[in-house]
């Protein structure tokens, strides 16, 4: 995440808190909110593990910071394509005819983060980790590099995360999907030197709109029928 160890850490300390209270609130109230609930939960850990990559970098510890940047691109890249369209179908009413595709959204969201994520395991020299304009940049190799071009990775990344939410049922989720569209415009205008650090810190905050869907229960007004 950009800027430094101590906004790493404060960031990820107050989304486990909000991810904390709306998972009660969905437990409480509807259980079909819980994998929702569940994303400032990882968002949270996801910047508390690059605060751990500031804390390798600070000290001249690459081991340390290797580790962190490991569990931070386990987030990024296997994480975040295979949760966003399970929990957004987990939410979907019953008879929903767009169920379907959000379960093939999250498979395809599993077999793409795998490919990603797990050559990283048996290449750790595929991470390259510096700071950039106070950013932390992850200049890494990737397995499809063999095969398609960086940018491709990146469009079938994005649309993996972005589409399930903009295709949902619910007023409010599809709402959530215009703040990630408009979290990657941000990115892409303004940080393009470390745009993987910078998007999932964005979209870390960007999940402070699921709090608030969640604690209101926003997705109950349209079906209020089906939240029972």
């Amino acid at each position: 995440m950009c800027f430094s160890e101590t906004v790493s850490f404060i960031s990820g300390g107050i989304l486990l808190a909000g991810g904390i209270l709306t998972a009660y609130r969905a437990y409480k109230t509807n259980k079909r909110y819980l994998p929702v609930s569940m994303m400032p939960l990882m968002a949270g850990i996801q910047q508390l593990a690059e605060g751990h990559v500031w804390m390798g970098l600070n000290i001249s510890d690459p081991y340390m910071a290797w580790q962190g940047a490991m569990i931070f691109i386990l987030f990024s890249w296997l994480m975040w394509p295979t949760w966003v369209p399970f929990s957004i179908y987990f939410l979907e009413p019953p008879n929903s005819k767009k169920k379907h595709r959000l379960l093939l959204f999250a498979l395809a969201g599993l077999v793409f983060g795998l490919l990603l994520y797990i050559p990283h395991l048996f290449n750790p020299d595929w991470v390259k980790i510096s700071i950039n304009n106070h950013s932390i940049a992850y200049e890494d190799t990737m397995f499809l590099d063999y095969f398609i071009p960086r940018w491709l990775t990146y469009s079938i990344y994005i649309f993996l995360i972005i589409m399930p939410p903009m295709i949902s049922s619910y007023k409010h989720m599809k709402l959530f999907g215009l703040t990630l569209i408009i979290t990657l415009i941000v990115v892409m205008t303004f940080f393009s030197y470390a745009y993987i650090s910078l998007f999932c810190f964005l979209a870390a905050v960007a999940t402070v709109h699921l709090i608030y869907i969640i604690l209101y229960n926003k997705c109950c007004y349209k079906c209020s029928e089906l939240f029972t």
